[in-house]
């Protein structure tokens, strides 16, 4: 589809700077674009190589506004500029508005207007679908559960009895909402498992990758703020309370009853323990174990850099040693603390 470039500076609230008239076909990156395309500039490196770019137009910072003479688009975040174009030219497919034959639908649920329902999904007792959602292929969706309005819930997943999900979520693949945690109680030698009652409860205008696991609470709920972004392959545990707005990337685990504040980033393969907290406007970066409360915002770390194995060798031995040197380092100290 093709778009006026006056057209796009007035849906991305950009200031036009050239031809309003032109017309761009299609995104593409800086290296790549050609004419017809529109691409955009967030890297200031990139800044010094715009007159190698092909695009016809470029998304750029509005302090370039009166230095730059071309077709252009000026916004303060162009990354923001790109996120609003990429959803003009999504290409993603839609499904069309109707339930297939060999989708399974309790007598009781409730379904929406201009609700899509793929082949094999089976939709159980008391559910409620909103209007135009999506449900894709072989999906599972067990009794009791709400889903709100234009939710796109893609193939294979499975969203267990009593979930709640709100409005405009995105659910990948295979992901599994509302599975019991890991509760069991040791007994003799042996494991009583304990049922989880609770719920899970996802806000609005989340989105959940694929294969990622959310469990439902042991008595509480698990809770996923409105906003919330996470990756693939993740695992939240019951009892997890995620705040608004807050990211974490793939791999990421979450251990039961942790709580995480608002607007924070977790970085990929972080790990958690359970029973902690985590206060708003955290970043914690990629590969960390946080085994402890944070209770100031900031930007926190851990886990030993990449070596060459020969020097990560030495680095392990050091480390196995750091008791004997602190023993050490504090006799020295009381050595010299008697003799002054």
């Amino acid at each position: 589809m093709a778009y006026s470039l006056a057209s796009l500076a007035t849906q991305l609230s950009a200031q036009l700077g050239g031809d309003g008239e032109l017309q761009i076909l299609r995104l593409a990156t800086f290296d790549g674009a050609k004419q017809g395309d529109i691409t955009f500039v967030s890297d200031k490196k990139l800044l010094t190589r715009l007159s190698e770019c092909q695009a016809s137009a470029i998304v750029l910072p509005t302090a370039l506004k009166e230095s730059y003479q071309g077709n252009a688009l000026f916004m303060d975040n162009p990354y923001v500029g790109y996120a609003l174009l990429a959803r003009l030219f999504d290409t993603t497919p839609n499904l069309s508005a109707m339930i297939a034959d060999s989708a399974q639908i309790h007598e009781s649920a409730i379904i929406g207007e201009n609700v899509a329902i793929a082949e094999n999904v089976v939709i159980g007792e008391n559910v409620k679908v909103g209007d135009n959602s999506q449900i894709f292929a072989n999906t599972v969706i067990a009794q009791g559960t709400e889903l709100g309005k234009a939710c796109k819930i893609y193939p294979n997943v499975t969203i267990y009895h009593n979930s709640q999900i709100g409005n405009d979520v995105i659910i990948h693949a295979n992901t599994v909402i509302g599975s019991d945690g890991f509760g069991n109680a040791p007994y003799q030698g042996t494991w009583v498992k304990i049922p989880q009652i609770g719920k899970v409860i996802i806000g609005d205008d989340v989105e959940i990758g694929s294969c990622t696991s959310i469990d439902r609470g042991a008595l509480s709920n698990t809770i996923i703020g409105s906003g919330v972004r996470i990756d693939n392959q993740c695992q939240i545990a019951h009892n997890v309370q995620i705040g608004e707005h807050t990211a974490i990337a793939g791999g990421s685990n979450i251990a039961g009853s942790t709580t995480i504040g608002k607007h924070c980033i977790i970085g990929g393969s972080v790990a958690m323990n359970g029973h902690i907290s985590i206060v708003d406007n955290v970043i914690i970066t990629g590969d960390s174990m946080v085994m402890r409360s944070i209770k100031k915002a900031g930007i926190y770390s851990s886990g030993i850099p990449t070596q060459e194995n020969k020097a990560w060798r030495k680095t392990a031995a050091y480390t196995l040693k750091i008791e004997e040197l602190f023993k050490r380092v504090k006799s020295l100290e009381k050595q010299i603390e008697d003799k002054n």
